[in-house]
Order: structure tokens, then sequence, then C-alpha cells
């Protein structure tokens, strides 16, 4: 594991978690727990997780699930974000943004806000692709990863099993948080 990191006030221990495919996080470690003998830690990732959507023709953003870390929309994302000196990370699980953002001013929101399946985004910044127009969004509620320890790192838990563990996780966090 790497070592602390001290950001705005904020201690956590960093480490790099990795996906089956050989992709990379760089991730602080939030929380351990222990579910049937196995250490799970719960992870954010250092720099902005963010969310690639399709503005569609009634402006109601579409989110994009799968995408080529290739594809020529996100070299026309990754242009836009170099205007604003902000840089696009093709890692594990998802894309992230490095660079300074700026606090969201809380008045705009409203306009460039986005509810889908219950989780909440607002624009980072829009763009079109063969008169196509795109967006990529910062989710608004917490972003956690699951991964085990493994040497000095994490393997990200993923598909079935994340599948078997996530209620045990949910199930021990309420214990710990009662």
């Amino acid at each position: 594991m790497k070592e602390a990191n001290s950001n705005d006030n904020y201690d956590a221990q960093t480490l790099l978690l990795n996906d089956s495919n050989g992709n990379e996080l760089f991730c602080y470690l939030e929380q351990l727990v222990s579910v049937e003998g196995q250490e799970y830690a719960l992870l954010t990732p250092v720099d902005t997780p963010v969310s690639l959507f399709k503005i569609n023709e009634k402006d109601e953003p579409e989110l994009i699930e799968k995408i080529d870390k290739n594809e020529q929309i996100l070299k026309n994302a990754e242009a836009v974000l170099q205007e604003h000196d902000l840089r696009l990370v093709r890692s594990a699980v998802t894309l992230t943004v490095s660079g300074e953002l700026e606090e969201p001013i809380y008045d705009e929101l409203e306009e460039d806000y986005v509810d889908d399946d219950s989780e909440s985004y607002e624009l980072l910044v829009n763009f079109n692709l063969l008169d196509q127009e795109y967006g990529l969004y910062i989710p608004l509620d917490p972003f956690f990863i699951v991964g085990k320890l493994k040497d000095k790192g994490a393997l990200l838990v993923e598909d079935d099993e994340f599948d078997k563990i996530q209620p045990l996780i949910e199930t021990e966090l309420e214990k710990s948080s009662s």
C-alpha cells in the first residue's frame, strides 16, 4: 500500500486497484470489512469519477454503460477537458478526471443536473461528435468500489463474486453502524 495522502484535511491510505483486464485505478482506502474470513476494502477513486451520457433530442441524458477505451468519443471528451486543464483517465471500473475541478455553484445545478435510476449527476462538460451531443457527468452520490487486498494493492471484486458479496458487506456495514 502507498503512503497516507493528505488532501484538503482528508487523511486516507491510498492503494492501486487492478481489475481482471489489467486496468488500474488509484484509490483511497475508506474502510475494511471482514466477510466470511476475507478482508474486503471499500475504496473511492483519488481522481473524480465521471459517467458518459448521450444527450437525445429531448435533452434528456442517457447513460452509456459500456464503451471501448479507444473510441473516438473519448478522444473528443479528452480534447474538451484539456481546454479546462483537466485530463481524462481511462482506468479500472470507471472513467476519471484528474486536475483542479471548480466547486459547483449550487444555484446552477438545476439546469446541469440529471437523475438516472436513483443516482444524481452534475454536468462537467458537454461536446459533440458527428451531430450527436454527449456529456461527462460527475456522480453526486458516494462512489464506492469493492476490492480484495492483495500484496500492496487490491483486486476488483467483479461480476458474480460482487453480486454474492455485496449484500453480505452491506449487512456487516449495517451491524457496525448500529
